[in-house]
């Protein structure tokens, strides 16, 4: 982690509450004093700011940089035997793109998890998902499970956590795995944002790179489904 990556998870951040409404580029300069300009460029990757610019925005938004950091890996350890059960439910991709909240009907199965380890995974999200059942589980298709392979086996639950729509990396010096709309469908990929264009990465090096075109008024939030947090191989 670098001066130029705190820059950037920063840039992420106050971009997203700028989309949530609490936030407005006007609004950061003043409290941050800075011209709107300056704020501006800033967060359109046009210029950086100094070490004391990083403090006085970090400052204006009781911010610390643990705050924006993402998790360190952890070593994992089991629940203690009293822990919670929450049970997640296995949807179709479309149930887990378009529906706010799942219809009992949508259900295909269910799973159970640690409820304490699903409290644990921190939450950055998007206006239009915040307010959306958070949790639920997919199984991988033919094609994701050959684009994620080995990282995804065929038949594979993968978890995802749906308030979780920033490309700010979860943990540091590790890519974070997403579900992203793709079309009709939904895709299992790394994902990178650059010149207006999604960049879907697989882990196969056989599989092709996929490109996101978003019209001017979209944002990477409006094709992230959310972070894949769980995967299970084996019931």
């Amino acid at each position: 982690m670098n001066f130029q990556d705190l820059h950037e998870l920063l840039r992420l951040e106050l971009l997203r509450r700028i989309e949530l409404g609490s936030l407005t580029g006007t609004g950061l300069a003043r409290q941050a004093g800075f011209r709107q300009a300056h704020i501006s460029n800033f967060l359109n990757r046009k210029r950086a700011l100094s070490l004391d610019g990083l403090d006085r925005v970090l400052a204006a938004q009781n911010l610390t940089v643990d705050q924006i950091m993402p998790l360190e890996l952890c070593a994992a350890s089991s629940p203690p035997p009293t822990d919670l059960i929450e049970e997640v439910p296995v949807v179709s991709p479309s149930t887990a793109m378009d529906e706010a909240q799942v219809r009992p009907g949508a259900v295909i199965e269910t799973i159970h998890v640690s409820a304490s380890r699903l409290q644990e995974y921190r939450a950055r999200p998007s206006l239009k998902c915040a307010h959306w059942q958070r949790f639920l589980a997919v199984r991988a298709d033919a094609q994701q499970t050959v684009a994620m392979d080995p990282m995804i086996a065929a038949g594979t639950i993968v978890v995802l956590d749906r308030h979780y729509n920033s490309l700010a990396p979860y943990r540091a010096h590790q890519r974070t795995l997403y579900a992203v709309r793709c079309g009709a469908g939904l895709v299992l990929r790394f994902v990178e944002f650059d010149d207006g264009r999604l960049i879907l990465r697989p882990l196969s090096l056989a599989f092709p790179v996929q490109l996101l075109a978003l019209e001017s008024h979209e944002a990477p939030a409006d094709y992230i489904v959310g972070r894949v947090c769980l995967v299970i191989s084996e019931l």
